[in-house]
């Protein structure tokens, strides 16, 4: 640091005397302009770098030219003044610790969520979706989102249902999601693990329904199938609890939370309205193998921009759950 500063107060001398200089090069060419201008006096610069000299050097000035040094050396700055020692180095070794759990608790989770905020950038509403398709297609369509509804929203209030159900056509319209409906609902649904629906893949499809619960939830998926729009998410094509904090929430766009869940949008021109041409190819009963054993790619690898997907691999039958029906298919 000695020979840091000493180099610093060096500058700001030379600067000075710069300076003072270049103004009487000014005057002397707007007043005796037929006079040679004055050269720049260094000689009372020492070869001694050390404080002490850098410090004499500096007294030998008149006081304005001293004022002027001080204001320009770095190291003497007021700025400067109060920060801790150290505080120009950063210590890898010594990376502060928040303390936390590799899994936060509930209340940890919501205070690491409430921390990240939301864009501020414009949130449009997504397209209308209005689902033209054969009667079989159709209640196919709205049993799957119905279910999602249910079991990932049934407890939420109706904008909370109504947000769940946009983001799966949200899904549906993005060419990085499969082109049904409940395609979009069992994307991955065959993996004990990384289903994009939990309840596609945790047991609960085993579980009976609340009738009441599970008529709102239909209620619902009908509305969004006839082209309502949940406004306030915009073109969200994730969202998890706020009790839980995934690893991927911080490469997202994050927009709002409505209930219990928070959405979001991909970054960039992905997430963007344009982007969102995908459209449906039906087929809802029948899923490829590859639709049923795949994940999010862009969430497992970001920034990777995959070829658009939809049911053009030889397709296969595969029965949906069905937990409201006799045998649970």
């Amino acid at each position: 640091m000695p020979a840091l500063r000493a180099k610093h107060l060096l500058a700001s001398l030379v600067a000075v005397l710069l300076a003072a200089t270049a103004s009487a090069l000014v005057w002397t060419h707007d007043a005796q302009a037929d006079h040679p201008a004055p050269r720049p006096d260094l000689s009372f610069l020492s070869a001694d770098l050390s404080d002490a000299a850098l410090d004499r050097d500096l007294r030998s000035l008149d006081p304005a030219a001293q004022t002027l040094a001080r204001q320009m050396d770095p190291v003497r700055h007021v700025r400067l003044a109060g920060r801790p020692v150290g505080w120009a180095v950063y210590d890898l070794d010594k990376v502060p610790s928040l303390n936390l759990r590799d899994t936060p608790s509930l209340s940890e989770a919501r205070t690491i969520n409430a921390l990240i905020p939301a864009a501020v950038a414009a949130n449009p509403p997504a397209e209308p979706f209005v689902l033209r398709a054969s009667a079989a297609d159709r209640a196919q369509a709205m049993h799957c989102l119905a279910q999602a509804v249910y079991f990932e929203a049934g407890r939420e209030p109706a904008d909370g249902q109504a947000a769940v159900a946009q983001t799966v056509l949200n899904r549906l319209r993005h060419p990085d999601y499969p082109k049904s409906v409940c395609g979009v609902v069992y994307q991955g649904a065959s993996l004990k693990t990384g289903c994009q629906f939990s309840f596609t893949c945790d047991g609960s499809l085993n579980r009976g329904l609340l009738p009441s619960a599970w008529t709102q939830a239909e209620g619902v998926a009908q509305r969004a199938l006839n082209g309502y729009v949940m406004a306030a998410v915009g073109e969200a094509t994730h969202y998890h609890a706020d009790y839980v904090q995934p690893y991927w929430s911080p490469s997202l766009v994050k927009i709002t939370q409505i209930g219990a869940h928070i959405f979001y949008r991909w970054t960039g021109p992905w997430g963007e309205p344009s982007a969102f041409t995908g459209r449906y190819a039906g087929h809802e009963a029948h899923l490829s193998p590859a639709i049923l054993t795949e994940g999010d790619s862009r969430v497992a690898r970001p920034g990777v921009m995959p070829a658009a997907r939809g049911l053009m691999d030889d397709a296969h039958t595969f029965t949906i759950a069905d937990a409201s029906s006799p045998g649970g298919v």
